[in-house]
This record gives structure tokens, C-alpha cells and sequence, in this order.
């Protein structure tokens, strides 16, 4: 009987899936099992994740023949998944040795839903731990009680399916839409947390992100981008209105970020990003969005603002605006005197066990 099954969607990743399949090596067992899905890649990865097949047993390689994005890929491994529990893990990306044993004990002792986890951000020989935004850790809650409150990073601004385990008896809260190639992970973690009944945090750092991969699609300024916008239609969709204000600010500061960084676009795409973007700020209330944009850095809300002048006057001379972390970054505080500093250990550890 299978216990894990790990789903590796990878396209075109030749240079790193040998690290990526090398540490799960170091996390082999007998109830594992690992699906890698070689997305339509035109280089060797398939090839090199088949000659892992002696080193890592219980290891699956599926191909399609075209491309079909990450969402697709990634059902189709859950569509071959066999274990009692299901975790992801980007084809770039690698994990300390002994951290999928962990992560079932953690589920397993908790007996919820699902559990999210740390995870260790690499960029160069740098490592950072960031940290699930949620200081209740080791302890069964509601999911939704995870969603607030709006004005602080909670579980729905941390959207890594890579970053936590799964009990396959979800279903279709696992699946990812389809007709998303970026984002997808937006409306897939809001409707993991309005829909499952139990889930945890618990600090386990054993997830290796890799950051700046060129040619991954943060990095990649191609339509697909606009898919950003189908992301959160299909957050808004159905919405409770009690969420609302949490994804009116969730989206307002990602659109912020995005129109901060659209020199990577061409001039056509960032006229359409601009013009889908302005679109769908008019048709949320207008004093959420100013609520939204009152938390955010100068610079996002001026990009806001510049989209939409109309909706969002300046600010009074003299009057600050709150300043934000770019998506996904954690502040990790100095632990205080006499306090074991737990973040920092972790990050020790994680510059020890890069591959």
C-alpha cells in the first residue's frame, strides 16, 4: 500500500531535475512513490528522469507529447496518484533528506485534511526560510478561520502546493484548473481553505525553492501573464462576501506588483495587461479597493492609482502609505533573548544540506 504519492511536473528542466530526483533519493521508501510529468519537453529531462529508475524505486515517468501547462500536468499526476496522501514538488526545486518521512508523520499525527509546511527559498548560495504566515503551529483548525483577517498576510497569501502535504481523499479540491498556464495556485488555495473540513502549519523547512530559474514563468513575460486575471475571476467567483475584502487587497497588491514589473513585457501585452487590469478594478467595490490601496507601498499604489486615477485620488501631502513585502517574502524576525532561535537554526541547516 502506497502511503505518499510526490508529483513532479517538469518541462524543459534538463539542468535541474537530476538535482530535484537526486534528493528524492535521499527520501526513498518503500510506500512512496514519485510521478514525474515530462509536460512536452523538448530537451533530455525525460530521458534523464527515466535513468533514475534503479536509484529511486517506485519512480513513474509520464510524457505528453505537447505542452499542457503546469495546472494539467500536475492533475495528470494526481490522476496516477495511488498513495493515502499526495505532496507536489517543482522540477527545479529539491528537498532536504528525511523531509517527506517528516511531513507524514506531521499529517499523520494530526489526522487533518491537509498540513503546510516552511520552506527555504535559494537563490545563488543564499538560503532564506519563509515561514507559512501563521503562528499557530502543531494544531488542528478550520481552514477558514485561516482566510482573516484582510490586512495581513494570511494562509490564502501563501499559495505553494509544493509547501505542505494532502490527503488524496480531497478529490477535486486537489485539482488545479485546467485553463490556467500561471496563477493557478491562486483560486486552487482559496478554494482548498472555504472547502476542506481540518488543516495544520507545523515548522518543517525541508522544501527547496529555486528563485530567478530563467525561463520559469515568474521570470516569463508572455500571455500567459493575463491569465493572472483569470486566476482571480475564478477567486471572485461565489465568493462569501465575508472574504471579500481579504481578495479585493490579495488582488490589488499582486496587480501592483505586476504593473511594477511590466518593462518585461512588450508594449502590446502591457496595453492589454493594463487594459484587463483597469477592467476588473472597476468592477470590484470601490471602497475595498481604496481600503486596499491605502495598505500598500508608494510604489504599488501609484501603479494602481495610475490605472485607475479616477477610483483612486493621491494620497494627503505628508501621509504615508504602509510599505509591503514583495509576494510571498516573509520577514523573519530576531529571535527574542532567551528564546532558541528556531528560524535561524532551520536556515543553518538548510545552507548544509544544498545540493
Amino acid at each position: 500500500m502506497i502511503t505518499l504519492s510526490v508529483v513532479v511536473p517538469v518541462r524543459d528542466g534538463e539542468r535541474f531535475i537530476a538535482d530535484a530526483l537526486t534528493s528524492l533519493c535521499r527520501n526513498a521508501r518503500h510506500d512512496f512513490e514519485f510521478i514525474v510529468v515530462d509536460d512536452g519537453s523538448v530537451d533530455a529531462t525525460g530521458a534523464i528522469a527515466e535513468d533514475f529508475a534503479p536509484d529511486l524505486p517506485g519512480l513513474a515517468v509520464l510524457r505528453n507529447p505537447a505542452p499542457l501547462g503546469l495546472a494539467d500536468a500536475r492533475n495528470a499526476g494526481l490522476s496516477a496518484a495511488s498513495g493515502r496522501y499526495v505532496t507536489f514538488m517543482d522540477g527545479d526545486d529539491w528537498l532536504a533528506p528525511g523531509y517527506l518521512a517528516r511531513l507524514v508523520e506531521a499529517i499523520d499525527g494530526l489526522g487533518c485534511d491537509f498540513v503546510r509546511a516552511d520552506h527555504v527559498q535559494a537563490e545563488g548560495r543564499k538560503r532564506v526560510v519563509h515561514r507559512a504566515p501563521s503562528a499557530r503551529r502543531g494544531t488542528v483548525h478550520d481552514p477558514r478561520e485561516a482566510i482573516l483577517p484582510a490586512g495581513v498576510r494570511t494562509m490564502v497569501d501563501y499559495p505553494y502546493a509544493w509547501a505542505g502535504i494532502y490527503r488524496r481523499s480531497l478529490g477535486d479540491l486537489l485539482r488545479f484548473p485546467g485553463s490556467l498556464h500561471t496563477a493557478e495556485d491562486r483560486p486552487w488555495i482559496w478554494r482548498l481553505h472555504r472547502e476542506a473540513a481540518t488543516f495544520a502549519v507545523v515548522s518543517l523547512a525541508g522544501v527547496f525553492y529555486r528563485r530567478l530559474v530563467a525561463g520559469s514563468l515568474t521570470q516569463v513575460g508572455d500571455e500567459r501573464q493575463l491569465h493572472f486575471f483569470d486566476a482571480f475571476g475564478l477567486v471572485f467567483k461565489d465568493l462569501e462576501p465575508e472574504f471579500l475584502p481579504k481578495a479585493v487587497r490579495n488582488f490589488c497588491a499582486l496587480l501592483g506588483h505586476h504593473l511594477e514589473i511590466a518593462g518585461r513585457f512588450t508594449p502590446e501585452l502591457r496595453a492589454r495587461f493594463a487594459g484587463r487590469g483597469a477592467a476588473m478594478v472597476r468592477d470590484l467595490p470601490v471602497e475595498l479597493v481604496r481600503e486596499a490601496a491605502a495598505q500598500m507601498s508608494a510604489e504599488r499604489a501609484a501603479a494602481l492609482r495610475a490605472l485607475v486615477p479616477d477610483l483612486l485620488p493621491e494620497p494627503p501631502p505628508g501621509r504615508e502609505l504602509l510599505p509591503e513585502p514583495p509576494p510571498g517574502r516573509d520577514f523573519v524576525p530576531e529571535p527574542p533573548a532567551g528564546r532558541a532561535p528556531g528560524p535561524h537554526v532551520r536556515l543553518r541547516r538548510a545552507q548544509e544540506e544544498s545540493p
